[in-house]
């Protein structure tokens, strides 16, 4: 079977369906290589697509071309607005420009400045990237962005600095033993922000509603219920996610330290823990991300009344988002 299928315009080129089509989809949007993509090849492939759409396309012209064309597209112009995107807020650009803030995060012996400035910055990156990508096709508040980038630099800065407090007047903790526990601080106040921010910038769908649809992909109605599930689902992948990134390179580090090389050179240990982090950060976020679908589906016995008689069906899908 053929690497690059029947291009389909605005559809992913792998099957979502699957843990491995989702993680090859991902691999593709955080590619970096579309960094250093030219304006002139950013034309090229805006052309060619839109006379794809057209019906007039140039005689020999082969899926793997308008796929590439797509990818190429999809990274750099934002499909609401047709603005590029900043290079440090694209997807693409996650992991480059996300890597020296994961650094800061899992540095050993952290002050409480530092803490505070690493967790700000970490969620003010965030936060620009969502804002960057989000979906710009019906008007969203700028408050709710503000309101959930304050709601999660304050619950991330709150749990860091308290849970730092509280390891370092753990009288039962050797100094070895506090400064391993402390790496692991980052997680719990990342997460703990992802779920406050998600929460804060969706809480209106709680009251809205989200559309669910059938099985063809039409709007079979807005069910509140829908997004409560939508809304629960969500905070829970934004719990998951940052794990792999947070949470093994603390433990990845520690083994390495031991070793007779990194002991000799204390200078070494620096660069590790930054390749460490770039390689936990390139690979296990797309692994991370790719366990969860995107679409999900509930039965129409457990959505309103008005849904139930409206559809044709047992079973309808709706859209949770990451």
């Amino acid at each position: 079977m053929s690497d690059y299928p029947l291009f389909q315009l605005g559809k992913p080129r792998f099957d979502q369906n699957t843990f491995f089509g989702r993680f090859r989809h991902f691999l593709d949007v955080i590619d970096p290589s579309t960094l250093f993509v030219s304006e002139r090849r950013l034309r090229d492939s805006v052309e060619l697509l839109h006379r794809f759409k057209e019906g007039t396309l140039p005689p020999g012209v082969t899926n793997e071309q308008l796929w590439k064309a797509q990818k190429i597209k999809q990274a750099i112009i934002h499909p609401d607005t047709n603005e590029k995107i900043l290079m440090p807020f694209r997807m693409s650009g996650f992991v480059p420009f996300g890597t020296p803030v994961v650094v800061g995060l899992l540095l050993p012996n952290q002050t409480l400045m530092s803490t505070i400035f690493w967790q700000w910055l970490n969620q003010s990156h965030n936060a620009c990237v969502n804002y960057s990508n989000r979906n710009a096709s019906r008007p969203n508040a700028t408050s709710s962005f503000v309101y959930g980038y304050l709601g999660a630099v304050t619950s991330a800065v709150s749990i860091a600095v308290g849970l730092n407090v509280l390891i370092q007047r753990a009288k039962r903790f050797s100094p070895t033993t506090r400064v391993l526990v402390q790496r692991f601080v980052p997680f719990p106040a990342v997460a703990s922000a992802n779920v406050c921010n998600v929460v804060l910038m969706r809480w209106s769908e709680l009251s809205e509603g989200i559309s669910v649809l059938d099985q063809s992909g039409n709007v079979v109605g807005t069910s509140r219920v829908a997004a409560k599930y939508a809304l629960t689902e969500t905070a829970l992948t934004r719990i998951v996610l940052p794990m792999p990134i947070l949470v093994l390179p603390p433990l990845i580090m520690a083994n390495l330290e031991k070793l007779p090389l990194l002991q000799g050179y204390p200078r070494l240990v620096l660069p590790v823990h930054a390749l460490v982090c770039l390689a936990s950060f390139a690979f296990a976020l797309p692994l991370a991300i790719s366990l969860f679908p995107q679409t999900s589906q509930i039965s129409v016995e457990k959505l309103e009344a008005e849904i139930a008689r409206a559809a044709d069906c047992k079973i309808v899908y709706y859209n949770k988002g990451l």
